[in-house]
């Protein structure tokens, strides 16, 4: 008889990944239990420990990335998003918007990259809220459930994921950029907007994981996080100034987190004041981690 009894966390996981979907869900390898199985006893998670945790969050991590790579159209959001909106606005808008600036075309690029990088930070966040709802439906949550695996760890696995695929994004749209023309004049600003990016998104994925429990189907959680994104995105200085706009939507947009973002992002990477748009974003990322994260962790711990 064999002296381990317990499995590692990579024989807990082996039956339970498959390629990833495009919104990042999991699909089951084999038939899932019923919906109806027997979840872990109580106080699991805590007997897992720590160092359990790590383990299984790696573990998890690990499979999804190994799929992704035999299913690379789950990234085709992560590669062509940012090529799409790069081209669209700069060789549309460019020089409309550079001549209001100022300058040019060359302007504009300059201008609209950074706030790239922040529109990005939130629309990936989506892909969180979407992948949950799509294992929760397709039965992948039930199968965890009969696994001696921490349920936390699924939680955070899948959060780690999807900052992997925004970094991943964020090195595409930086490579489409250089093409443009934009120039990039300070390498520690380029690395020091990304960890701020990251830290915002962060914050975000707790609103649409708990939009993807509550919710019921994935559909349901994108047409959402439609409805949130649209007025936020445009309703920014991501794209232009906010100088020429209305007093009352300009008033919205001195407020909306992204636009904090995009000039942190912009004073970070050419230079010009930072610490006030750098510090309320931060605000943000706090107080919205704060009110949602633990409201996401209730219900996941609730629903699975």
């Amino acid at each position: 008889m064999s002296a381990r009894t317990t499995p590692t966390a990579d024989e807990a996981l082996r039956p339970v990944t498959a390629p990833a979907t495009a919104g990042g869900a999991l699909r089951p390898a084999a038939a899932t239990t019923a919906a109806g199985a027997a979840r872990p006893p109580a106080g699991d998670d805590a007997r897992i420990g720590l160092r359990g945790h790590l383990r299984h969050t790696g573990a998890l991590v690990r499979r999804n990335l190994l799929w992704i790579r035999k299913d690379p159209e789950s990234m085709a959001d992560a590669v062509l998003m940012p090529i799409i909106f790069t081209l669209l606005f700069v060789f549309v808008f460019g020089g409309s918007i550079g001549q209001a600036l100022g300058g040019g075309q060359d302007r504009y690029v300059q201008y609209v990259i950074p706030g790239m990088i922040a529109m990005m930070s939130m629309t990936l966040s989506q892909g969180v809220g979407t992948g949950f709802s799509q294992d929760f439906n397709s039965g992948v949550m039930d199968r965890f459930r009969s696994l001696p695996i921490g349920r936390g760890s699924v939680l955070f696995a899948k959060i780690s994921v999807e900052l992997l695929r925004m970094l991943f994004a964020t090195a595409v749209l930086m490579v489409v950029a250089v093409l443009v023309g934009f120039e990039i004049t300070s390498w520690p600003g380029l690395l020091a907007t990304v960890a701020l990016s990251i830290a915002f998104a962060s914050s975000i994925m707790w609103v649409f994981l708990t939009l993807g429990v509550i919710m019921k189907s994935a559909q349901s959680v994108q047409a959402m996080g439609f409805l949130v994104l649209f007025p936020l995105q445009f309703g920014s200085s991501i794209f232009a100034p906010t100088t020429s706009m209305p007093g009352w939507l300009r008033t919205f947009t001195d407020y909306n987190p992204l636009s904090t973002l995009a000039d942190a992002a912009r004073g970070l990477m050419l230079g010009g004041p930072v610490a006030t748009d750098l510090w309320v974003t931060l605000g943000w990322s706090v107080a919205i981690t704060a009110v949602m994260a633990p409201v996401a962790i209730h219900k996941f711990r609730t629903k699975s």
